[in-house]
């Protein structure tokens, strides 16, 4: 019987289960053990089994207005305790950081005021809504739910990509794919210590709970979502129906003297808390988009006289600006004279007419990403790009240099995957989902690993044609770990990013050989 492992050549790129051929780390001695005897051929049917559940479950995604079921890799990704306790600590820094930015955005914007970000900056940030200036929500939590999207570089050093606070979603993938893995392949959990991820429904219930306006004893809780034809629909309904909440639509709500009911069969009922999955601008037709006919007229008013909250907050979405993003170290040392747990990624900010011009000329040799870009549309990785996507997008950039950051091209870490019959290195990225109840910032123990599926794609969002792994977080006892030694690039690895011209802004703490890291 053919070892499944015989012929995978690790990539250029940090490999998450191999040091070498034939060399695997410490995490993944158990799963190489159980993995090695299976016949590649019996592998590739159970997958194609997985397949056909995940349609038949309408586990899917839309690609291209067709539904696919949502890619499941058989081969799990393994993170160990000490590692995870690494991911915890950064993750838990970044939300809390962000909370604070939050509340301070929306009151007496002080950071501002001390320098540490231009008001510019602010004002011409579309996830701004002045709307809610004010609006102190019952427990001070802006973000129930956040996902942090981490990959790692070249070096295997933990980076942070982007922040998700406004309506992170793919934790139902994260559900399925461990149900799909335990009934696929039993055996794998039999002497494998791995965490639970059950616990996700129970924790988001109980945060959304503790956000209810004062008074509310029994409070209400329903999921909003924008209707069937949404592609996290599926995600919408099974947590409303792991949580135990009403899913409802927007045409299910009513508002009347500043307060919000639900239509049911038994008449209306008061709701206190709204958990929604529906964007700012279709939420409230009073106040935002009046040609909206997803949302519901009156949400902000009965949130502003206390009578409701809205989760995420509205206006969480300034956090989600990749130029905001940028900022982040900084606003970890001004909140909290703390330094990062985990680094950004390198990046530029284009909002400097110098630093625009020097980018500007260096696009064949770095990634542009809009700032409000989302599910990986509209980046431009210069080192892959034709001329004429450069030109484009040299066009693009110069008449709006504030729709953009800049970022070195990071090679992001590998793992096997199985492409027909045998394995393959494809990369792959880590979104772990942090739950916030105002007393603490839970993070689910395992995250939605994402696969980029095309061999050398380096873009993961299942938008773009990407997959998924289960991912495994080991429990155990330890100290928590030091950050864990560096290695040296490969020669074969991607070109480091051009040095920006001295006295230009470079995202200080992003450079893995500058500051200090955790």
């Amino acid at each position: 019987m053919a070892d499944i492992f015989d012929g995978y050549q690790p990539a250029e790129a940090w490999d998450e289960m191999f040091s070498g051929p034939g060399e695997p780390r410490p995490a993944y001695d158990g799963l190489i053990s159980a993995l090695q005897p299976m016949d590649p051929a019996e592998l590739r049917f159970r997958a194609d089994q997985l397949a056909r559940v995940f349609t038949d479950r309408g586990v899917t995604f839309n690609l291209g207005g067709e539904e696919r079921p949502f890619p499941l890799d058989l081969v799990p990704r393994v993170i160990d305790a000490m590692e995870w306790d690494l991911i915890v600590r950064g993750v838990r820094q970044r939300v809390r950081v962000l909370e604070a930015f939050l509340a301070d955005v929306y009151s007496d914007r002080q950071v501002f005021a001390d320098g540490v970000m231009p008001w510019r900056v602010l004002m011409t940030s579309s996830g701004f809504h002045r709307q809610v200036a004010g609006l102190v929500p019952p427990n001070g939590v802006r973000v129930q739910v956040a996902g942090i999207d981490l990959i790692r570089d070249e070096c295997g050093q933990l980076r942070v990509l982007e922040d998700n606070v406004r309506i992170p979603s793919g934790v139902s993938y994260v559900i399925e794919n461990r149900l799909a893995m335990t009934r696929t392949f039993p055996g794998l959990f039999a002497e494998q210590r791995v965490n639970s991820v059950d616990e996700y429904p129970s924790r988001l219930l109980a945060a959304l709970r503790a956000a209810a306006p004062e008074g509310a004893h029994d409070p209400v809780v329903v999921l909003l979502t924008p209707g069937v034809n949404n592609a996290a629909y599926f995600e919408h309904a099974l947590l409303a129906r792991l949580m135990g909440a009403e899913l409802v639509e927007g045409r299910d709500l009513f508002c009347t003297g500043n307060r919000v009911y639900v239509r049911t069969t038994h008449g209306r009922r008061l709701v206190d808390v709204i958990y929604r999955r529906i964007d700012d601008d279709y939420l409230d037709p009073v106040l935002f988009r009046p040609d909206s006919v997803i949302g519901c007229a009156g949400l902000i008013n009965a949130a502003r006289s206390g009578n409701v909250t809205i989760a995420n907050g509205v206006g969480s979405g300034v956090a989600d600006d990749k130029l905001i993003y940028t900022y982040v170290p900084d606003l970890i040392r001004y909140y909290f004279n703390e330094e990062p747990v985990l680094p950004n990624v390198e990046s530029y900010r284009l909002d400097n007419s110098d630093m625009c011009r020097w980018v500007l000329g260096e696009l064949p040799r770095l990634v542009l990403k809009p700032v409000d870009g989302a599910g990986g549309k509209g980046i431009v990785i210069g080192p892959r790009a034709d001329e004429q996507t450069l030109a484009e997008l040299h066009g693009t950039v110069a008449a709006n240099p504030r729709g953009w950051i800049a970022q070195r091209p990071v090679s992001l870490s590998t793992s096997p995957v199985l492409i027909g019959e045998r394995l393959e290195p494809r990369h792959i990225d880590l979104r772990p989902f942090a739950v916030n109840d105002g007393n603490d910032v839970w993070l689910l123990p395992g995250g939605l690993t994402r696969v980029a599926l095309p061999r050398g794609e380096l873009v993961v969002n299942s938008s773009q044609g990407g997959g998924s792994k289960d991912t495994w977080v080991m429990s155990g006892d330890g100290q928590p770990p030091d950050q864990p030694e560096r290695a040296e690039p490969s020669a074969l690895a991607p070109a480091p990013a051009p040095a920006a011209p001295r006295g230009l802004f470079r995202d200080r703490q992003s450079d893995p050989f500058q500051g200090q890291d955790q």
